[in-house]
């Protein structure tokens, strides 16, 4: 009787096989390696206007980009943001604030102090805030030009000024004049109080609306409330109140990024940080026109904006 001996594995066959048990795996890891990084927005015309940006920065990195674009309103993409949903969005610091529950903390009033703040809390939660830029985007308030320059208003405190002899009309919403962080928080900084019959009330936050109301004076209004960077502003004959004593809390937008995300691809951070760097308040306000005023789409106006100051890998 033939004994045979242990039958020795086809070299072949064997290779076969652990191909085979490979696929699985590689098929796994192509698909980790080429999920795509969603970039979404807020429902707003900045947050559609700096989430393209953000977008087309990453496409021209080579690395694949879902957009989700005016997802919804801060809550939504911010959960978003925290689920994994969304990889980066942008941001603004003072949201801080909101996000740890310390609206009262003085340090959502510094510029640095904000974004320190909110920086360090957030990269608990696995969160990385990349480079703001230097453009605050605040409640404040605009003064029909005629009367600003007619009665030399520049600051808040000029402002108070006016309102004390009784010259200003103001059109806010409803927020703007209950909420302690906004109205009254002006009033107690600068020592004045404007009376509900010198304020029209809106339900809304629609500052193209207020704004208007301030530049035409309807309805007898000459004030308005606004936020620092909208493009309403580049268009209308008004003159923007500053605020010298830091009453309101400070809104710097900033890219929001997953850190793991991040740490695959480095090359976001400096890329990113080029193109934040450049939007100062005027250019915001300049470019939020060309949506809101002119009629342009925000992909349209961010790729211009990229292109033309050389922004793009």
């Amino acid at each position: 009787m033939l004994i045979r001996g242990p039958e020795r594995a086809d070299p072949t066959r064997r290779s076969a096989l652990f191909t085979l048990a490979l696929v699985p795996l590689l098929a796994g890891r192509a698909a980790l390696a080429e999920a795509p990084l969603v970039v979404a927005s807020k429902s707003d015309t900045e947050g559609a206007l700096t989430g393209a940006m953000i977008a087309q920065v990453l496409s021209r990195l080579g690395l694949p980009v879902e957009r989700k674009l005016g997802l919804g309103p801060t809550l939504i993409v911010r959960a978003s943001l925290l689920s994994g949903e969304v990889t980066i969005y942008p941001e603004y610091t003072g949201n801080g604030a909101l996000f740890t529950g310390t609206e009262t903390d003085p340090v959502w009033k510094s510029p640095q102090g904000a974004f320190d703040t909110i920086r360090r809390r957030d990269a608990e939660r696995g969160l990385v805030w990349l480079q703001r830029a230097p453009a605050n985007n605040t409640w404040l308030i605009a003064v029909n030009g005629d009367l600003a320059r007619r009665e030399g208003l520049a600051t808040m405190a000029d402002f108070a000024r006016a309102a004390r002899a009784g010259l200003i009309r103001l059109a806010a919403s409803t927020e703007f004049v209950e909420s302690p962080a906004a109205l009254p928080s002006f009033e107690a900084a600068y020592g004045f109080t404007l009376s509900l019959d010198r304020i029209v009330s809106l339900p809304g936050g629609d500052t193209a609306v207020t704004a208007r109301a301030a530049a035409e004076g309807i309805s007898g209004v000459n004030a308005g409330m606004v936020y620092g960077t909208d493009g309403a502003l580049a268009a209308l004959d008004l003159t923007v109140m500053s605020d010298p004593l830091g009453a309101q809390i400070v809104y710097e937008v900033a890219p929001v990024i997953r850190a793991e995300a991040l740490a695959r691809h480095p090359a976001i951070g400096p890329a990113l940080a080029r193109v934040f760097a450049t939007l100062d308040a005027a250019t915001l306000r300049r470019l939020n026109a060309r949506i809101t005023v002119e009629g342009e789409v925000a992909e349209s106006v961010a790729a211009r904006h990229l292109a033309e100051n050389g922004l793009l890998p």
